[in-house]
């Protein structure tokens, strides 16, 4: 049997709120599915190792049995804890960047295959930007909160085109036509295998 490789799993970024009190009575079940949905696909989960929406997608994967990676803000557990006053659950793996919330948003969204945006604020703007600028596929989560629409305008006042961009208010609808596009992007993984004796392999005989 071929070893799976799992470095070619999709790996997808939930980005949202840390503080949600203005994200609508509905915010923590969308959370929750749209982590569902992304683990149910066979994705891993990203997220920026805080609190809020990101913390409720990364409950929802892990209420599926999804793996869910952290990319934290801070240089150290410790740093994380008890500066950042940020959470350490629902993560099976945590990257201390210490690189700060800018810094971190650069490695979080250059780190997945795509971003997924639900409830927000200017963190998850600066997110969106980055993703934009990179032109990674991006699935925006429309809800009763104000974030789809203020990136609505965004993409309006730009003056520039982007059809990696997906709106859609049904979590799976959402997850399935984003990987739709990743798809586009990635080699077969059904034809990669791993081939030590291959020519030209760095590690070869």
């Amino acid at each position: 049997m071929d070893p799976k490789h799992e470095h070619l799993e999709l790996k997808f970024c939930v980005s949202g709120a840390a503080e949600t009190g203005h994200c609508g009575i509905d915010a923590y079940d969308k959370g929750l599915e749209l982590g569902r949905q992304i683990a149910g696909h066979g994705a891993v989960l990203v997220e920026g190792a805080t609190t809020g929406f990101p913390l409720w997608a990364a409950m929802g994967a892990k209420s599926v049995g999804g793996y869910t990676i952290g990319f934290s803000p801070a240089n150290s557990e410790k740093e994380h804890i008890e500066s950042y006053n940020l959470p350490v659950e629902y993560l099976d793996l945590i990257v201390y960047t210490g690189f700060g919330y800018p810094g971190r948003d650069l490695i979080l969204t250059r780190s997945s295959d795509a971003v997924f945006f639900g409830c927000g604020r200017i963190g998850t703007i600066h997110e969106f930007t980055i993703a934009f600028e990179d032109q990674k596929p991006i699935g925006i989560l429309e809800a009763d909160w104000e974030t789809d629409e203020i990136i609505k305008t965004i993409l309006q006042a730009g003056h520039r085109t982007n059809d990696r961009i997906i709106f859609d208010s049904d979590p799976k609808a959402l997850v399935e036509r984003v990987i739709e596009l990743v798809n586009k992007d990635k080699i077969n993984r059904a034809s990669f295998r791993f081939n030590p004796a291959q020519p030209g392999f760095a590690g070869a005989l």
